[in-house]
């Protein structure tokens, strides 16, 4: 009998993992198709580029304070941090090399996409389920109206063009905090931690991370259209796809910012 009970135990393991490998390649597949449809209606969508004006403006002009307020933070630590452990071992001017370095190429990239993550694109998708589930998507291809045109592929064009703007202003503030604390707490002067950021500065850093940032755009709107344009069962499907949402985006910008590091920063 025991023996019976661990091969029906098996059994039911093996079925469960072929079951969820068999959904999971489902919507990689049913994701691609998406995927391609959104692109092939990037020349319609811009023939109407005033749709993607307005989701240029939900998306990024919006989020500029969260954003600022993320920044100022994330170069004040570094800053910190950073001045903490070089105190009395090497030059002050490497605080300004390495936040300038670390915010422009990982750190602001990484935590502007996170936050929009969360604010942004679960936001898309809520609203898109829920357009989905009252059936006002039906509506549109009842009247004629292309779902990916008018909603959908302006979401992502918006995205792809805010992220990388958001970035550097990021960059910016995240650089300019990190200033602000090494001044006040460490004496660091401002010709010092400047001249450690102007020393070290690439033009190519700059690039990959602005190339992230980009990258990052289009992991967010894509899942968000994606889930949402996708969700049943009324209001907690919509629960569900928002989650789905915020969980693959932020896997995915961290999967796909350690490898655009490995492949670009050689």
């Amino acid at each position: 009998k025991e023996i019976i009970m661990v091969l029906r135990l098996l059994d039911l393991a093996a079925e469960s993992l072929g079951q969820y490998v068999r959904r999971f390649f489902r919507h990689v597949f049913r994701y691609l198709a998406f995927v391609w449809e959104l692109f092939k209606n990037i020349p319609d969508s811009l023939r109407n580029f005033h749709t993607t004006v307005e989701q240029m403006h939900t998306i990024g002009i919006t989020s500029i304070p969260v954003v600022i307020a993320a920044s100022v933070s994330t170069g004040a630590i570094m800053a910190w941090q950073l001045a903490y452990q070089f105190a009395d071992m090497i030059p002050m001017m490497f605080v300004g090399m390495a936040v300038g370095n670390s915010v422009m190429v990982e750190l602001c990239p990484i935590l502007t996409a996170m936050v929009l993550a969360g604010r942004v694109g679960a936001s898309m998708c809520s609203e898109l389920g829920t357009m989905a589930v009252t059936e006002q998507l039906d509506a549109y291809k009842v009247l004629g109206l292309n779902p990916y045109k008018f909603l959908l592929t302006p979401r992502l064009l918006a995205s792809i063009i805010m992220l990388p703007i958001l970035t550097i202003i990021s960059i910016f503030v995240g650089i300019i905090g990190g200033y602000v604390v090494a001044h006040l707490y460490k004496e660091v002067s401002f010709h010092v931690f400047f001249y450690g950021v102007r020393m070290f500065y690439e033009d190519w850093n700059l690039f990959v991370g602005l190339l992230k940032a980009t990258l990052y755009g289009y992991f967010i709107a894509s899942y968000a259209c994606y889930f949402g344009y996708y969700t049943h069962s009324g209001a907690e499907g919509v629960g569900k796809s928002t989650k789905a949402t915020v969980v693959a985006g932020m896997t995915s910008i961290l999967i796909g910012g350690f490898v655009l590091s490995k492949l670009l920063l050689v």
